[in-house]
């Protein structure tokens, strides 16, 4: 048997032969594969079994090791499965194909990765990092603009070691997170000096975290966050009007429950559906009288269809956006939002989906994708604004703070899900977003969950599912750029691909010997 010291560059092809005797027994690698997938999805929320994931990493390496490559493709793909399929489980109340297809497509991506990582060699411990994390950023970008749910980087959101989101984003707790899988992985098999390597990486990127530059404090904003209550797995297409003014009345009502002296009163997303022009609504009176009863700042998330938007290629469109009044009643601020929720507010290939399933009907409408930065400027300072699926991806949160958000608004809706696992990875997400940015984040939702979240990532004052509540904090406005603000996820995408030629040199370099004809 090869070892992984003296293979040769024909071994790191070479078949299943070469692994031991357990792996050749029919559906069992692939079923251990999935079972460490399954691992991976128990870390995730809600469940938050963080430490699964860390031994489903070390079993997927396991799995993988002395592979040829349809055997790392079909495992990393079963893995992907375990871990995918009830970690984006949320999708199927969306569409149920589209469910399917997602899991099924996300984990062709980290099969195809996995594809990437040499079967033997000590170089597998840099490249099963790599590998995973660049999985994570492709399936974070494409396609629809990429689906960043269930991530790696969630599983990991309340460990000591989270801090490094600060300087490498929540693509750095990914890599982090198979780091740490891969020596504990090399712990059991009592390879010490192996594990040592990954885990003095770990603890030196968590000290750099600790001192590289943040934010700091230039003042402070009392905030409200209005939760109007009500059940969960509704739709407005199911309730029409009458539940739509539903939603809106019970924000109403708990606005009365709002303490005087505070300095923005925050409505989540969709609290305010009209047919037509929010301008010319009800509505929107009646928010202006709010406003002035308040005597500060309200921001509410608008969902209207004004007529010159109202067709395009026979589907109606509609915009989702949030909007802020002072205390005088003037709209000062807007803001539409740009990330989209495919199958959620607009249907991909609606006209080749129709052939094939009726769910498409639950999304008659399709958003219209706003095209300015992500801040409201409002008399006191300037928020960084994520409506909803925007807080998912901190290309979006790092833009409102590198463009001088002082404060991460996260104005949202998820009562259209029944059970809680798209609110809670969202609540994670959140707790990403103020690591990232060394910000606050106000998380406001009709029927929860919403908090307060520190830049540290600590979650305060969350809200119970579907009870009323309004909830209240001062929280500080800051300045500064973190790392990751700065520069994003470029550097480490490079630097992962960088690994993976280091994995691979030795072998491209044998067989270009090989090649070499003979004088």
């Amino acid at each position: 048997m090869t070892t992984l010291d003296n293979a040769t560059a024909s071994d790191l092809e070479s078949p299943d032969s070469v692994a031991p005797a357990w792996h050749q027994r029919r559906g069992v690698p692939n079923a251990l594969s999935l079972l460490a997938g399954l691992l991976v999805a128990a870390a995730l929320p809600p469940w938050g079994w963080w430490p699964s994931a860390l031994v489903g990493v070390a079993l997927l390496d396991a799995m993988l090791e002395g592979q040829g490559s349809r055997s790392r493709f079909w495992r990393g793909w079963c893995f992907a499965v375990g871990w995918l399929g009830p970690g984006m489980a949320w999708m199927w109340f969306l569409t149920s194909p589209g469910y399917v297809i997602a899991v099924v497509v996300f984990a062709a991506y980290v099969g195809a990765m996995t594809v990437a990582v040499p079967p033997f060699g000590r170089a597998r411990l840099i490249a099963l990092p790599a590998a995973l994390t660049l999985a994570e950023a492709a399936r974070w970008r494409f396609p629809f603009g990429g689906v960043p749910l269930a991530t790696l980087a969630m599983t990991q959101v309340a460990t000591p070691w989270a801090i490094v989101a600060r300087i490498g984003g929540a693509l750095a707790l990914s890599t982090i997170t198979v780091i740490l899988g891969c020596a504990l992985r090399r712990i059991v098999t009592h390879c010490w000096t192996a594990a040592l390597i990954p885990l003095a990486v770990v603890a030196a990127l968590a000290l750099v975290a600790v001192i590289a530059p943040r934010g700091h404090q230039v003042g402070t904003l009392r905030v409200a966050l209005v939760q109007g209550g009500g059940p969960q797995g509704t739709r407005a297409i199911n309730g029409g009007d009458a539940e739509k003014r539903r939603v809106f009345e019970r924000h109403l009502a708990a606005t009365a429950l709002v303490p005087p002296g505070v300095d923005l009163v925050l409505w989540p997303e969709n609290t305010v559906n009209v047919a037509g022009s929010f301008a010319d609504s009800p509505e929107r009176a009646e928010l202006v009288d709010l406003a002035k009863s308040l005597h500060t700042m309200l921001s509410v998330g608008v969902v209207e269809d004004p007529d010159d938007i109202q067709t395009g290629g026979g589907v109606r469109r509609f915009l989702n956006s949030q909007v802020v009044f002072d205390a005088d009643g003037n709209e000062i601020a807007r803001y539409d939002k740009v990330q989209r929720v495919p199958f959620g507010e607009y249907v991909p290939l609606r006209s080749v989906l129709n052939h094939f399933t009726s769910d498409t009907a639950a999304v008659p409408k399709d958003a219209v994708a706003g095209v300015d930065p992500p801040v409201l400027d409002t008399p006191k300072g300037r928020l960084a604004v994520a409506i909803s699926w925007e807080v998912f991806f901190g290309r979006r949160v790092r833009e409102g703070v590198g463009d001088g958000g002082t404060l991460v608004i996260n104005p949202t809706n998820g009562s259209s899900y029944t059970y809680t696992i798209l609110q809670s990875q969202q609540v994670a997400s959140s707790r990403l977003r103020a690591l990232e940015t060394d910000r606050w984040v106000a998380q406001a939702a009709p029927t929860g969950f919403s908090a307060f979240v520190k830049p540290g990532g600590a979650v305060l004052d969350r809200t119970s599912i579907s009870e009323r509540q309004v909830i209240t904090r001062t929280v500080g406005l800051r300045q500064g750029e973190t790392w990751y603000v700065r520069y994003g996820d470029a550097p480490l995408v490079a630097l992962c691909v960088l690994a993976l030629i280091v994995a691979w040199w030795p072998s491209l370099a044998s067989w270009r010997v090989k090649r070499r004809p003979t004088a």
